[in-house]
């Protein structure tokens, strides 16, 4: 894990190790410097000349402006490696997202992305700033302080024989019990998102139910966890402040009263400036101690942090890539052989079984079936949104799983149940299907689409701003653009998962006539709740529990299925009226 992270550093390996000597000069030049001073307070107890106070003080002003500059050249570069590693580590984890399937999507959900691209590298990157700096520095100013101390005070420095033990031990203890909290916190935070995510994104269906009140609390009590465990947390930490006071207030009183009576008594050659020089580095070895727990904490913290990106960026994408790829499509023919499909390879129940389908290039497909029949699953292997469980799915004659993901994916546009639009122009979205599309292809899918006719009456028209998650316009203009946008692709299979239920018969019906003049050649699937949009197809398949209950046109159908004539007589006399009693 700490190999595949510290690979993030890349290009700022030369900030950190400039860090790194700067903060070894500014340790040794700050334990150097109680040394002189105490053998400058001792030459002034002794009577010495006036030159030579200018002379010693001319080199302390000279050593506190190294140790300054080498504190803030190191401040510069460790806040440039710091923020240069945590940007490496967005992209990387960005990146790696990108490649991800949608089996891989899955396995996290999409707030505890947000949480692990935020607020986790915020964490590793504070840790690593610590690590680079403040984890040298301290051990660094430790080692030096207690030589320098034994080399000035002698017998004098066995107080902090005393003091250091107890400080380990009492800060150790206090970061034992603080982590399991702040480990705690970072689930609870993934939970919070979650809620937020979810409340932003369903807010109109909120304020329809009147659930304002109900995501207030629901919201309060994931942020009073966070507070809770956060508090515990830090009310444990904070101990660390009484028990540095106690232990240097006990350090100074010592050095004070043994190095005054061994002052007086000439003993060891203990002066004032030996006594002043203890109390300083006394200070220091106890800071870089109270530093040194802060760090631990920290990285404690981060610990989990570095663990959640980690799990990100070793995941790798479920869908396995042919060493010798095929990169074109030679027809939108699609032939289903023995599938059998599950999306947890620990689930009981396969989603989709015994699936034997074919059909030939140009052919128009409808899929009718109830909610939860599978006929999402059933298309969503085709473009290879998942890995078939068992059997083989061919397009163009060929197994999806020897195309090239961007060839395949390029040669099947699909139209998903949710629409989704992006910030930007319409133009802007529309180009997501190609984009070097001109002004007249834009306009003619849009046309073959039934957008246009709203589009024209933005005042904008094409350059008109799409709000984020397309908010800015309806549900059937939404589908509309989508369809255009997919129609951008001429691709060789075009996929529409249930993308005209917000458009009335009418607009369905002129949509699907653009198709057979636009796109002749092209394989259309087309899932459908209304019998209307499928009835002219070449070919309706009902899907039922997973299954395909019957195959055949809709007179066929008619004769030979139940569900099917079902369904006709439902939407095309209304139905049982006694049916929903």
């Amino acid at each position: 894990m700490i190999k595949k992270l510290a690979g993030c550093i890349k290009e700022y390996k030369t900030a950190t190790i400039l860090t790194l000597l700067f903060i070894v000069g500014e340790a040794i030049v700050e334990t150097l410097i109680p040394f002189i001073t105490a053998d400058l307070v001792n030459s002034i107890q002794a009577g010495i000349e006036m030159s030579e106070i200018f002379k010693t003080g001319g080199i302390l002003i000279i050593m506190a402006l190294l140790s300054l500059t080498c504190g803030g050249l190191a401040a510069a570069t460790c806040s440039k490696a710091a923020a240069g590693f945590a940007k490496n580590m967005r992209k990387d984890m960005f990146y790696r997202i990108q490649k991800f399937t949608f089996a891989n999507i899955d396995k996290f959900s999409s707030s505890s992305l947000v949480t692990r691209m935020t607020t986790d590298v915020t964490n590793v990157q504070m840790s690593f700033m610590m690590l680079i700096r403040t984890a040298l520095r301290c051990p660094l100013m430790l080692i030096f302080s207690i030589v320098m101390a034994y080399i000035m005070g002698g017998a004098l420095a066995s107080a902090f024989v005393v003091v250091v033990p107890v400080l380990v031990f009492g800060l150790l203890m206090v970061s034992k019990k603080a982590m399991p909290a702040f480990q705690r916190v970072f689930k609870k935070y993934d939970r919070l998102n979650e809620s937020i995510e979810e409340n932003v994104r369903g807010m109109r269906v909120v304020k329809g139910f009147s659930r304002e009140e109900y995501e207030k609390e629901k919201f309060q009590t994931a942020s009073a966890e966070i507070c809770n465990e956060f508090t515990r947390a830090e009310r444990i930490v904070a101990l660390n402040t009484p028990l540095m006071q106690l232990c240097m207030n006990f350090n100074s009183v010592f050095i004070l009263l043994v190095g005054s009576k061994m002052a007086i008594l000439h003993l060891n050659n203990i002066g004032v400036g030996q006594i002043s020089a203890m109390l300083t580095y006394g200070v220091q070895i106890l800071m870089s101690l109270m530093m040194l727990s802060m760090v631990y904490v920290m990285i404690t913290i981060s610990a989990e942090s570095m663990k959640r990106i980690y799990e990100v960026l070793a995941e790798e994408p479920s869908l396995k890539i042919a060493d010798n790829p095929v990169t074109s499509v030679k027809d939108g023919s699609i032939d289903f052989d023995n599938v059998n499909f599950k999306y947890n390879k620990k689930a009981k129940k396969y989603a989709l079984a015994d699936i034997d389908l074919h059909i030939k290039s140009g052919m128009t497909v409808g899929i009718i079936g109830g909610t939860g029949s599978s006929k999402s699953s059933l298309v969503q292997l085709i473009p290879r949104l998942y890995d078939t469980t068992e059997g083989t799915v061919k397009v163009g004659g060929i197994d999806v799983k020897d195309y090239d993901i961007k060839t395949l994916r390029d040669a099947v546009a699909m139209v998903l149940q949710k629409n989704l639009l992006f910030s930007g122009t319409i133009a802007d979205n529309l180009r997501w299907g190609n984009e070097n599309a001109t002004d007249e292809e834009l306009k003619e899918a849009c046309r073959l689409a039934c957008a246009d006719e709203f589009i024209e009456t933005f005042p904008d028209k094409y350059d008109t701003k799409i709000e984020q998650g397309g908010t800015n316009v309806s549900g059937g203009q939404k589908q509309r653009l989508c369809i255009a946008r997919a129609l951008l692709k001429k691709p060789k299979i075009l996929i529409l998962d249930d993308s005209t239920s917000a458009v009335d018969t009418k607009t369905d019906a002129m949509i699907r006539a653009g198709f057979k003049s636009y796109i002749p050649e092209t394989t259309k699937i087309i899932i459908a709740q209304r019998i209307s949009s499928v009835q002219d197809a070449d070919m309706i398949i009902i899907m039922d529990n997973g299954k395909i209950s019957d195959i055949g046109t809709h007179t066929e159908l008619l004769e030979s299925s139940e569900i099917y004539r079902e369904i006709y007589e439902q939407q095309v006399n209304g139905g049982d009226d006694n049916e929903c009693k």
